[in-house]
């Protein structure tokens, strides 16, 4: 038995060393590309490029609304999309048909928005396409599939953020919920429910933007509540000298809301948005930088479309939650159909730095100008694809870098056929029309 084992187990090692790389060369943009952002902001005036009252729009809509605003075909897209023919588990095994008729009888569809009560998250929380915290891969042989990526795992929500709830999972561990990027299925323990009335005094105060993140929040008596997060907002109650007394919500009995003060110092929240200038953008940056790369938010991390998110939103400027969506605000350039000079081009002539989104299928990338005449970008990625013997991998990077259009062509086994560069399909000008 053991000879006719170790001989596969070694086969596979040797077909698994080249799904992943050893990462023993070095991507020479992350050498030669300087990776701080304070070199890229010389040109910046100082300007205001959203909103806060536009902001705040977006952000309580579940509150602005009476039912959930999607169909019932929407929101089960995921159940179309996964079965046992193209689902694996923690074990790497298939899924078995049981599994997703669980989840299906689980769901509780048939009570879909009857409910529609307004609610806030309680702590970071992921949102779930299924009520499970199970995770559904796709085939774990291939490269650029398997962990970290949970096709389950919709996104991740900051504490003290709203929700409308559409109806609890038959078992009322879950609730069906919309938050204003994303909807999905939260852990009913991670949410508290709150009068309409409270909601919209919630929404009429003054609010602190949080511009530092994994600060934590207490209550007035010193009970640990949450960590801050870039891209909350918390209604004032009252400014002092160098803190804001803020309204935090905790949960009371039957899922409730219990409403708290918390104090936060005025080094790590700002009283509306934030001026568009050197020092501001280079303070948030790096705060929302400082996560390695998470899919779809996992463990409290960000993906490249969460980052931009929270990039912005101290600015006043609400994003969608995934990249393809985030590409089409603000004015929209065509970059299809050109050749890689041509679009290098149309970057450096139109694209204006940290205003400017890149775009190719799956992925968004932040324009910051021109590093010795190459096009820079910013953006979180997981890595770089590579062929080696007609073999697809990847080599890992796995946290938001500084780089240009061409990252890792210097790879021996680099994929030239997934280029970045070649692949830009749109840029978008977030503050132009």
């Amino acid at each position: 038995m053991k000879t006719i084992f170790l001989p596969l187990l070694c086969i596979f090692f040797i077909g698994c060393s080249h799904k992943i790389s050893p990462n023993k060369e070095v991507i020479h943009d992350l050498i030669n590309i300087d990776q701080n952002v304070s070199v890229y902001l010389n040109n910046i005036s100082p300007h205001y490029i959203g909103e806060s009252s536009s902001y705040e729009d977006s952000y309580f809509k579940p509150w602005r609304i009476q039912k959930i605003d999607l169909s019932l075909k929407d929101a089960m897209w995921a159940y179309r999309a996964f079965s046992s023919k193209n689902s694996y588990g923690e074990n790497l095994q298939p899924l078995e048909a049981s599994f997703f008729e669980e989840i299906q009888k689980r769901s509780n569809f048939k009570a879909f928005a009857t409910l529609n009560k307004d609610a806030i998250t309680l702590r970071m929380t992921n949102i779930r396409a299924f009520p499970t915290n199970k995770p559904l891969l796709m085939d774990p042989n291939k490269a650029g599939e398997g962990f970290p990526f949970d096709y389950l795992q919709n996104s991740i929500i900051a504490a003290n953020k709203p929700l409308l709830v559409s109806h609890y999972s038959r078992d009322k561990e879950w609730a069906f919920v919309e938050a204003s990027f994303a909807y999905g299925w939260v852990k009913v323990s991670d949410i508290a429910f709150i009068p309409s009335k409270y909601a919209k005094r919630y929404m009429q105060a003054q609010k602190e933007f949080i511009t530092k993140e994994g600060e934590a929040i207490y209550d007035q008596k010193g009970n640990f509540l949450f960590r801050s997060r870039v891209g909350m907002l918390l209604p004032e109650i009252d400014e002092l000298a160098d803190a804001y007394k803020v309204l935090t919500i905790s949960n009371y009995k039957n899922n409730q809301a219990y409403y708290l003060e918390s104090m936060i110092s005025k080094k790590i929240a700002h009283q509306g948005i934030l001026e568009f200038n050197s020092k501001n953008i280079e303070h948030i940056l790096n705060e929302v930088s400082n996560v390695k790369y998470g899919w779809g938010g996992m463990y409290g991390q960000r993906d490249c479309s969460s980052l931009l998110r929270d990039f912005y939103a101290p600015f006043g400027i609400w994003l969608p939650r995934n990249s393809s969506k985030q590409s089409q605000i603000g004015k929209v350039i065509d970059l299809q159909n050109l050749s890689e000079q041509e679009k290098l081009q149309k970057i450096k002539e139109f694209g204006i730095p940290f205003e400017t989104l890149l775009y190719k299928r799956g992925h968004i990338l932040l324009y910051v100008g021109t590093y010795g005449g190459k096009v820079i970008v910013f953006h979180n990625t997981w890595g770089v694809k590579t062929k080696e013997n007609g073999v697809e991998g990847r080599f890992i990077i796995g946290r938001p870098i500084f780089s240009t259009l061409e990252l890792g062509k210097d790879l021996h086994y680099y994929d030239k056929t997934a280029s970045l560069l070649m692949h830009l399909q749109s840029m978008n000008i977030l503050t132009a029309k």
